[in-house]
């Protein structure tokens, strides 16, 4: 199928993933270059791991776990809003500590969740006096503190929330032991703000990722095909330009070894119940073997009689049976890296982004930055 696109024109670039990565880079190459670009992907749905359905009940399914959109980029919240409307949701998580659902990233608040009145005043007193209101500080920063309140505080978020989550999504793994971009992702929050994120621009597409990403993808010159594996064979065909999104090891048959990812499941139940936890993620770091529930109808608060759950669990990423989600950075796994990312320049005409591409843990807005990104650079003839 590829050979007979290619050999009627070889003016045509071609994109591997219909995810926000290849449908923004897809979007910029047929929008502002006047170029004619193929879409493909694997999968058998567009959207990537953003995909969202409908489900019987009228609840809006997160098929991949719960995305949230958050940025900080004028740039991304503006290119997005040209192609759908996004609500005002701000995200808030809950986490059950000792049997009390305490906000997190643990914040003032939480001190007062699951402390006596007087301790948690005395605690707020010190976090005051000792750091920025506002401040973020990473646990394994905050571990360091002299002060015996603030140690016995560290350690307890330490132990009650950071530990036992983080070996269950990590495979076992200590916050210690991984790259400490992944520990610094929920930090220890010296404020009263309750949100997860603290990003400008928070939102939910109002009518779901899967419809955004059609639409950045609803372009004369774009020509989308799905359920159409890329192979390294193929890299041969004379395509203007190749970009790819998908993991990287996979597309040189993982000459070098597995990259490894971290995969999650879903349990799904339904309930007929109004709401079954009232929040939209209720994380789980000392109970079960499952990291956290999703309640999916608060999202977009939908209206219906029913509610779908969703049980998620973390798994070691396998090829060929699961998806992989989140890259263990590590010096190894870097190293790994650097050996097919060497690989890659071999093909003057490939291009990789993407979480999976460039083995990195993008958030949704920095998959979309870099895609902008790797356009500039076409642009200016890097």
């Amino acid at each position: 199928m590829l050979e007979q696109l290619v050999s009627l024109d070889q003016s045509i670039n071609l994109v591997v993933g219909a995810g926000f990565s290849g449908a923004v880079i897809a979007n910029l190459i047929a929008n502002e270059l006047n170029e004619q670009v193929v879409v493909i992907d694997k999968k058998s749905h567009i959207a990537g791991n953003s995909y969202d359905f409908k489900d019987e009940n009228g609840i809006t399914i997160h098929k991949y776990g719960s995305h949230i959109f958050h940025t900080n980029y004028d740039d991304v919240w503006q290119f997005l809003n040209n192609y759908g409307s996004f609500n005002t949701y701000m995200h808030r998580v809950l986490a059950v500590i000792d049997g009390i659902k305490a906000s997190i990233p643990f914040n003032i608040n939480t001190l007062y969740d699951v402390f006596p009145n007087s301790l948690a005043i005395r605690l707020e007193e010190k976090l005051l006096k000792n750091f920025e209101y506002n401040s973020k500080i990473p646990i394994m920063e905050f571990q360091k503190t002299a002060d015996d309140d603030l140690k016995f505080l560290a350690d307890f978020i330490y132990n009650k929330v950071f530990l036992n989550y983080t070996k269950k999504q990590w495979g076992g793994a200590a916050p210690e032991m991984l790259d400490g971009s992944v520990s610094a992702r929920v930090p220890v929050l010296i404020s009263k703000d309750t949100r997860y994120f603290q990003d400008k621009y928070q939102g939910i597409p109002v009518n779901g990722y899967t419809k955004l990403v059609e639409n950045i993808l609803n372009h004369k010159n774009i020509k989308l095909l799905t359920d159409v594996k890329f192979l390294k064979d193929d890299l041969r065909l004379p395509f203007k330009r190749i970009f790819y999104t998908g993991a990287i090891d996979e597309l040189f048959n993982y000459e070098y070894g597995i990259l490894p990812f971290r995969s999650v499941s879903f349990k799904y139940e339904t309930y007929d119940l109004e709401s079954y936890q009232n929040n939209t993620v209720v994380n789980y770091p000392n109970n079960y073997d499952f990291t956290r529930i999703h309640e999916y109808k608060h999202y977009l608060r939908e209206k219906s009689s029913k509610t779908v759950i969703a049980k998620e669990f973390s798994t070691d990423f396998k090829p060929g049976v699961n998806e992989p989600y989140y890259p263990v950075v590590n010096d190894e796994s870097k190293r790994l890296y650097e050996c097919y990312k060497k690989l890659s320049l071999e093909y003057k005409n490939l291009y990789i982004l993407g979480r999976l591409g460039d083995f990195k843990y993008y958030d949704m807005d920095k998959a979309i930055r870099r895609a902008f990104e790797v356009f500039d650079m076409i642009k200016k003839g890097i």
